[in-house]
């Protein structure tokens, strides 16, 4: 069974690497993030209480993400594996997923984290906004996402190393290095 969490800041590849992952090894790739936009342009209840949040760079509060994340690691899919994209993003939610894991008969594997510098992630997030046309991809945004990222995000990582769950990768290179270097890292 492989469980396992993408750690990075935005705009590191975490979505593109772990849906490449997830079609290798064939389990769900669950992007908190995708779940959020879709419920926000649906206009859905979460949706609408999320989009104020994500509109200014926020992270969405935590009682709105929990149940999100209960309910879809209690899937029938979910049950072989999966790779969370964008949860934990904070030390309390990753208590709190290591309550529901324990709940749910389950751990995760490994914790990779995507190493890239601010510079190229801005860049990366305003061609991604371009091609995309994702309102929250703005410079403005971009830099703020970065900055609650290194505050609230980022003790994470001490988090998971301490745990010795983490293993960090080079996320500034080509696609295909760094694909390369994750399967290394997930078949060993």
């Amino acid at each position: 069974m492989t469980r396992l969490i993408f750690l990075g800041p935005p705009g590191a590849g975490k979505g593109t690497q772990a849906h490449i992952l997830a079609q290798d090894l064939e389990i769900p790739h669950i992007s908190t993030g995708d779940i959020l936009r879709n419920a926000k342009a649906a206009g859905t209840e979460l949706g609408l209480k999320a989009k104020s949040f994500m509109d200014r760079g926020e992270l969405v509060p935590d009682t709105l993400i929990l149940d999100l994340v209960r309910d879809r690691l209690s899937q029938t899919d979910a049950q072989p594996g999966w790779i969370l994209d964008g949860f934990p993003r904070t030390v309390s939610q990753a208590t709190f997923l290591d309550e529901l894991l324990q709940e749910l008969d389950q751990v995760s594997d490994c914790v990779l984290n995507l190493e890239v510098r601010d510079e190229v992630l801005v860049e990366r997030m305003l061609e991604r906004g371009r091609k995309q046309g994702r309102a929250d991809d703005t410079e403005e945004v971009i830099r703020r996402r970065l900055e609650v990222y290194r505050n609230q995000t980022a003790p994470l990582i001490d988090f998971y190393e301490k745990r010795q769950q983490l293993v960090s990768v080079d996320g500034d290179r080509s696609l295909e290095e760094v694909t390369s270097a994750l399967k290394q890292v997930v078949h060993s």
